[in-house]
């Protein structure tokens, strides 16, 4: 799997980023098997719309009495009023790619879902940022297991986002499963299927 590589040629890999364990075995496998330190990455995080209004409100909620924490920083407070507490794994994510590749260029981008489903809305950034392989932690449904289709055509709200992603996108989607912590990883594309990579 190439990765729709060209020879000497620079390409962007978009991460979906969420703070799960498919997420991070995702991330692992494109930094050690897919990316060259001439790539870029972009870490796709998806939010719903309210995302920041809600957890501005519950940081704000959760904070102590000011008497009770008077040494707390003025910044600290500012900080988890703007919910960015909530999106930590996203700063851990970039650390992680700088550690494993430190020459590739890392950007973070937090799209607001909005009306459109999760998978329609990450296809869209796709084509909006001109990605050319697209990773993304895959938790195997049943209607899918070992490989068979999900029968009446698939839908980005009837399937699961990896598997519409790995169908429908215009550049390589690969779906990742890491098995275990040195088991390997589980990949899907649209032309490999349960394709065993030892870690």
């Amino acid at each position: 799997m190439d990765g729709g590589r060209t020879p000497g040629g620079k390409r962007r890999v978009m991460v979906v980023a969420d703070p799960g364990r498919e997420s991070v075995g995702a991330l692992e496998w494109a930094l050690y098997h897919a990316v060259l330190e001439h790539d870029e990455i972009i870490l796709l995080h998806i939010e719903q719309a309210n995302a920041r209004r809600s957890s501005a409100l519950s940081a704000f909620l959760r904070r102590p009495p000011a008497a009770a924490s008077p040494r707390v920083s003025p910044h600290a407070a500012v900080n988890a009023a703007d919910g960015k507490g909530d999106y930590e794994f996203l700063e851990v994510m970039r650390a992680k790619c700088k550690f494993a590749q430190p020459k590739v260029r890392v950007q973070i981008e937090r799209v607001e879902l909005e009306s459109k489903d999760k998978a329609t809305t990450i296809l869209t950034c796709t084509k909006l940022f001109r990605v050319d392989l697209l990773v993304i932690g895959h938790r195997r449904s049943s209607s899918s297991f070992l490989g068979c289709k999900l029968s009446g055509g698939m839908s980005s709200k009837g399937a699961d986002a990896a598997e519409f992603l790995i169908e429908n996108s215009k550049c390589l989607c690969v779906g990742v499963q890491k098995k275990g912590q040195n088991a390997g990883y589980l990949l899907n594309t649209k032309t490999h299927k349960n394709f065993w990579l030892l870690a």
